[in-house]
């Protein structure tokens, strides 16, 4: 009983305060981290054991929540050199009214993955193609599901996403190589997505060509305040170098940045303290001849003026608070016993997977915030995924696939209320026309149940000491067994 009531604590506090009354996540989380503490007294553990086990579990997160902070530096000093503007300008420059469903999808997701932020894709990109759409007679639910799909394939794929970061933290795995591995759930998803919206979209009959002025508008701005050359998209090729040779994540980050400010201050006029800002692009930094920021449509700002290391201190609370609360239960032991109690009945492969993705969306549903249904989940499967001989990317894939991309389908959480009023659909009209947000679970289920797409701890691997201990805890020599992981 004792075991169950922290966590019980936490899942009524999160249900209720945060989904309901709207009060403050990271509050609550220190509140059940506060009754955890109370709990782990009551059975005689001291206030030193408690910060220790604090500590240790933020110790582990670090260096992710660092990589956290040179995102939102990465973000800032992409947009004050013009390669996310550069991306968007030409993404907007190819809508052809035959591919529009396709091209919605395409364009969003690329600005998506180059801003690493859905809200802020879909806010901006989303809207204008959403005119498009409307002015050219085009289905409305279609279209915001294509919308919502890319927006969400960046969120899930990009590095500068904080869900993205956050899975890998929450799991125990490596960013890049979380990255790769979700191209085995999401680039089916993806494929799939290019497929069905494409169909759709060459039999709309009677769509006209004309184009919104919205869009003609964030054109002509972008034109106005930046310079665009083959150079300011240097940035983007060198993360995506860092990526395919697993380089170290926050020197090629930095590297990236460096590079992104010297196009700043060289093609686009902006003096070096404007790169230096922790608060990110805004606005007061162009200097250009003739340009008033007070004419500018709402949507200008809203895609413009993002990144800075200030912008993800929101994210990196969370993470410290979820952690304050997960250490303090990790005193106790109270998170094993309940998941030995559930493991019970799991024997394989899927049923694990299964498992994650049904705590992930019941987690969703309970607290409408991705940020915590990753981390709660992600901190309560680590070790038994490690115990079962799965690597932690194999759990950070899952991660993403059941609580990323299912917030903005479900209707009552923040990011399915803002897909849907942004986007002027309700969230169940475009909720099937939104592909990528639920094929990521089925393609999960199917390579859990075959074992394609699943890794393995191998003998020499990072993770294979963790593997080794956490047996032999049970009593398991795995290597005198002469067992093999998974």
């Amino acid at each position: 009983m004792l075991a169950v009531l922290p966590i019980a604590a936490m899942i009524l506090l999160l249900g209720i305060g945060y989904a309901v009354l709207g009060l403050s996540a990271e509050v609550l989380m220190l509140v059940s981290a506060a009754v955890a503490a109370v709990i782990a007294v009551y059975l005689g553990y001291t206030w030193d054991e408690i910060m220790d086990s604090i500590v240790e579990k933020l110790s582990k997160t670090m260096p992710a929540i660092f990589i956290l902070i040179i995102v939102g530096f990465l973000i800032g000093t992409w947009m004050i050199g013009g390669t996310i503007p550069m991306m968007v300008y030409y993404g907007l420059k190819i809508i052809n009214p035959s591919f529009l469903v396709v091209t919605a999808f395409l364009v969003t997701a690329i600005v998506s993955v180059c801003t690493g932020t859905s809200w802020g894709s879909a806010g901006t990109i989303g809207v204008a193609l959403m005119g498009i759409a409307s002015g050219l007679g085009a289905p409305l639910p279609v279209v915001a599901g294509a919308v919502v799909s890319g927006a969400y394939f960046g969120d899930k794929m990009s590095p500068l996403s904080d869900t993205t970061n956050l899975a890998p933290i929450a799991a125990g795995s490596k960013l890049y190589d979380h990255i790769g591995h979700m191209f085995w759930t999401t680039g089916p998803g993806f494929v799939i997505c290019c497929i069905v919206y494409t169909a759709v979209g060459m039999n709309l009959d009677g769509l006209s060509g004309s184009t919104p002025e919205k869009v003609t508008a964030i054109l002509d701005t972008l034109q106005q305040i930046f310079s665009f050359n083959p150079l300011v998209l240097l940035p983007i090729i060198i993360v995506l170098y860092g990526s395919v040779r697993k380089k170290p994540t926050i020197p090629v980050m930095l590297v990236s940045s460096t590079v992104a400010m010297f196009n700043g201050v060289v093609f686009q006029g902006f003096r070096l303290t404007d790169c230096f800002n922790v608060g990110g692009f805004r606005l007061d930094m162009i200097r250009t001849e003739g340009f008033d920021a007070a004419n500018l449509i709402p949507d200008i700002p809203t895609l413009l003026q993002r990144g800075g290391m200030l912008s993800m201190l929101s994210t990196v609370l969370i993470a410290f608070c979820a952690y304050g609360f997960a250490g303090t239960l990790a005193v106790t032991g109270s998170l094993d016993i309940v998941l030995d109690r559930i493991m019970k009945s799991v024997k394989s492969t899927f049923g694990l997977v299964f498992s994650t993705v049904v705590s992930c969306i019941t987690a969703v549903f309970v607290t409408s915030n991705g940020q915590l249904s990753i981390l709660i989940p992600g901190e309560m499967f680590h070790s038994t995924y490690i115990k079962r001989g799965l690597e932690p990317r194999n759990l950070s894939r899952t991660l993403e696939d059941a609580a990323t991309v299912i917030e903005p389908i479900t209707p009552w959480t923040a990011a399915g209320v803002y897909m849907a009023t942004t986007l002027g659909v309700p969230t169940l009209s475009y909720l099937p026309w939104a592909c990528l947000n639920y094929t990521g679970i089925i393609f999960a289920l199917i390579w859990a149940a075959t074992g394609i797409g699943i890794m393995k701890i191998e003998k020499g691997s990072e993770n294979y000491g963790e593997y080794v201990a956490l047996n032999r805890e049970e009593g398991i020599d795995v290597e005198a067994d002469g067992q093999t992981a998974g």
